[in-house]
């Protein structure tokens, strides 16, 4: 079964916050899925509306078909490198923070 495929590497979001927006879109239809997106209230929706256009538009290069013939077959958010930090606080003391980053994966198919 052909399948279109689009990888996004590196992204500030935590991985986290990312699944619960991916969670969303999973199994729905393309063209639905990217109406959800859009009107989702999360700054992760915005990378993964354009990851899933991008994903449709690479099924369009294999002539698999329009967003509304698609189906989001996989999605899923690994974790990418953390990007280690410190804060200054009171004493001469420092506490770390870690920057999250993902790798954000969204695989299209035909609707069968």
């Amino acid at each position: 079964m052909s399948e279109a495929k689009a990888i996004l590497r590196y992204v500030r979001i935590a991985p986290r916050k990312a699944r619960l927006v991916i969670d969303m879109v999973r199994g729905k239809n393309a063209a639905e899925a990217l109406s959800i997106l859009k009107y989702t209230p999360r700054s992760a929706a915005r990378v993964v509306e354009q990851l899933l256009q991008s994903a449709v538009a690479n099924a369009g290069q294999k002539d698999l078909g329009e967003a509304d013939a698609l189906y989001v077959a996989r999605a899923f958010v690994d974790g990418g490198p953390v990007l280690k930090r410190f804060r200054a606080r009171s004493m001469g003391r420092a506490n770390p923070i870690k920057k999250r980053t993902s790798h954000i994966t969204i695989t299209v198919a035909p609707s069968v």
